[in-house]
């Protein structure tokens, strides 16, 4: 890469972050960078799509929706949730479904009534999902029929309404029933910039799942940074960009991220609300299903976590007419294999590919890089964002040099005010307005961003947190278990995966302890891999177990 290319990028940048650009970049009287023309509130922010009226959004199953009919639906359930379940501003309302349209209404509604949405993991056991409503005072909660038989038993303490119909029962709403209100009986509440306006809740280096508490300006400001990074590209690859607008095509993106997922959240739906896109709806993973819709709904773009996009591009028919539509491709956080890169440049050598890094606890932002800049630097993840400051170093007042490795501090106008009603957790994190990420790289001489390893105590199985704490404590639950070490297996469909080393009093299978403890985490929890020890685990002086030295034991024979 010439240094004339990057010197175009940069002023491209400059241009876009000074006055009077829409993302013109100020410092705030915390120290923080923040988009000064960002809007202030998740419903401000959102109300202006109603311009797109007739215009198509979503697709899912028989179900479709322009965006004046969404918002006539999100419209009559923000009136039922305040004349029908009293919902107050500042409540929290939970949603637990699989991706689907009511998923987007509800949480829609959930706003405009001034409620603060609670995004709840649909692939969690029946006893996490109990956890995380009855640890956020959920008052509200909208659920399909399977998350209803894991929540039903809360009826009476908690509001449940269900999306699919059930047998009848106090304290259950109907969704079909709660749309009859006129849309005009909706009061839109006005919030404040500093007021909650999501939680998350996040799997982190504890047994328990952490509700990341994010405020209305936090949001916006990490929604106004991936508009501003969709500018940057068509300003530095306008060769990439223009078979997209010679097309014709309206921008539509197939949604196969979970919605109570970051990515799914704001980088796919709020994304393409505020944007006029169409989304199709994946309910579930299938790369046939994937590809069919692709062909037929006349797909755009797609973004996936590493398993997809590995199965997407190594299948015969992505080389093949099934995909002419399919101009753009989002990788996900992780750095891109030579293979994978050689494939895609074979199929789609013009495609604007992209790859970035974030993290719940910033509202997915912190850097990221596509067309131009990602062909010339695969292995990034990109500049950090314009109001994200990057320090490299053990602490954020001890930088070290460009090129040096070491842990990740952010410090983001986009960052979460803390972990819901978990203080201790909350000081852990951050030090002085920066997140310390848990995460290892480092900056080059260009100011790129590489990710090399990680501290935390976490496995990235598909986009999806796992606390070794968590998995390493269900397994000390079989009674022949004594203790166990939990880490990071590479995995070349889910990117990683979980690998386990178990010291038992007595003889027990892989099996045995892998169906044992399936009974109590959720499927993508369970480790990929067991082994067994005959002898205690190494340990420091500290007692604290010694896993790179217990997984080279095992794992490397």
């Amino acid at each position: 890469m010439t240094k004339d290319s990057i010197d175009a990028w940069r002023t491209a940048w400059n241009q876009l972050i000074c006055e009077p650009s829409p993302f013109a970049v100020a410092v705030d009287e915390q120290g923080r960078k923040v988009f000064t023309q960002a809007p202030s509130t998740l419903g401000e922010a959102l109300q202006t799509a109603r311009e797109y009226g007739d215009r198509p959004f979503l697709k899912w199953q028989s179900q479709s929706h322009t965006f004046a009919s969404f918002f006539a639906a999100a419209d009559s359930l923000t009136a039922a949730l305040q004349l029908d379940l009293n919902i107050q501003p500042g409540d929290r309302v939970a949603i637990g479904m699989r991706n689907r349209p009511e998923w987007m209404i509800a949480f829609m509604a959930v706003v405009q009534a001034g409620a603060i949405p609670v995004a709840v993991n649909s692939w969690s056991t029946r006893q996490e999902l109990l956890y995380v409503v009855q640890d956020a005072g959920v008052r509200v909660a909208f659920c399909d029929e399977p998350r209803y038989r894991d929540l039903v038993e809360l009826a009476g303490k908690v509001e449940l309404v269900t999306v699919d119909p059930v047998q009848e029962h106090a304290h259950v709403h109907q969704w079909q029933a709660l749309l009859e209100h006129m849309p005009a009986a909706a009061t839109l509440v006005q919030t404040q910039p500093e007021n909650p306006a999501l939680i998350l809740y996040t799997s982190g280096t504890t047994s328990r799942p952490k509700g990341v508490v994010s405020s209305q300006r936090a949001v916006c400001q990490a929604i106004h940074a991936l508009e501003f990074q969709g500018a940057f590209a068509a300003m530095t690859s306008a060769e990439r960009i223009r078979p997209i607008m010679e097309s014709g095509l309206q921008p539509t993106a197939l949604l196969a991220y979970p919605l109570f997922h970051v990515s799914g959240l704001l980088s796919q739906f709020l994304s393409a609300l505020r944007g006029g896109k169409r989304l199709v709806i994946l309910y579930k993973w299938d790369i046939h299903d994937a590809l069919k819709m692709i062909r037929e709904e006349r797909i755009t773009q797609f973004n996936g976590v590493p398993t997809m996009m590995q199965q997407l591009i190594f299948h015969e028919r992505f080389v093949s007419d099934d995909t002419a539509t399919l101009f753009a491709l989002g990788l996900g956080g992780s750095s891109v294999s030579k293979a994978l890169l050689g494939k895609l440049l074979e199929a789609k050598p013009m495609a604007m590919t992209g790859n970035g890094y974030g993290m719940t606890e910033g509202n997915g932002i912190c850097a990221a890089l596509s067309g131009e800049q990602f062909m010339a630097f695969p292995d990034s993840v990109g500049w950090p964002m314009p109001i994200v400051d990057v320090v490299i170093g053990e602490a954020p007042e001890q930088q070290v040099a460009a090129g040096d490795c070491g842990p990740i501090w952010i410090r983001t106008s986009a960052l979460m005010d803390g972990y819901w009603n978990n203080p201790e957790e909350t000081r852990a994190s951050m030090r002085e307005g920066w997140y310390f990420t848990g995460d290892v790289g480092y900056l080059d001489k260009h100011g790129m961003l590489y990710i090399t390893d990680r501290i935390k105590d976490i496995i990235i199985r598909g986009g999806e947190n796992i606390s070794a704490v968590e998995v390493e404590h269900c397994a000390a639950e079989h009674p022949a278990v004594k203790e166990a070490a939990v880490f990071m297996l590479p995995d070349s469909e889910m990117g990683e995966a979980v690998g386990m080393v178990a010291h038992c009093s007595v003889q027990v299978s892989e099996q045995e302890l892998r169906a044992f403890m399936a009974q109590r985490l959720a499927a993508y929890k369970l480790p990929k891999r067991i082994w067994f020890s005959a002898h205690p685990l190494q340990r420091s002086v500290m007692g604290k177990l010694q896993k790179p030295m217990i997984k080279q034991a095992f794992v490397d024979v």
